[in-house]
């Protein structure tokens, strides 16, 4: 025989919680979490999106620090509406920092960023000696 606890659960309570935690109880039309990246690798550079639709350029910070590469936001929101019988006021405050350690064959000084159509694109050209092909296919004597 297995002895199970047994909790007294508010059905309403679960349905108010799962509506506020959920995408379809999103009342306020923002919610923050660590935006996607994606990394793509050319012949003479590294490229990094990072997807952040709604935001401003100057709302970033991008960071470099012992070949570790922080990208950070805070967000400060807040919406007013007054009406004949109501009064609302929403906050809204959120942040995130990504950090991604670079490889020794990234030239630091020639990282680039822009910010497009909701994508903060970072550029991370390679070193001269990293752009030689260094793939090829070695013969077995």
């Amino acid at each position: 025989m297995t002895l199970v606890k047994w909790q007294h659960r508010n059905p309403l309570s679960d349905m108010v919680n799962n509506l506020f935690d959920n995408d379809l109880g999103d009342f306020f039309g923002k919610r923050f979490s660590d935006p996607a990246a994606n990394i793509l690798e050319n012949t003479d550079s590294f490229e990094l999106d990072i997807a952040a639709p709604g935001m401003k350029k100057d709302d970033f910070r991008i960071n470099l620090d012992n070949n570790i590469l922080t990208i950070s936001s805070e967000m400060e929101d807040e919406k007013r509406e007054e009406g004949k019988n109501y009064s609302r006021k929403e906050f809204y405050y959120g942040s995130f920092s990504r950090s991604f350690t670079l490889p020794k064959i990234i030239d630091l000084e020639k990282i680039k960023a822009d910010y497009e159509n909701g994508i903060l694109k970072i550029t991370l050209p390679k070193k001269e000696e990293a752009k030689l092909d260094a793939r090829k296919e070695i013969k077995i004597s």
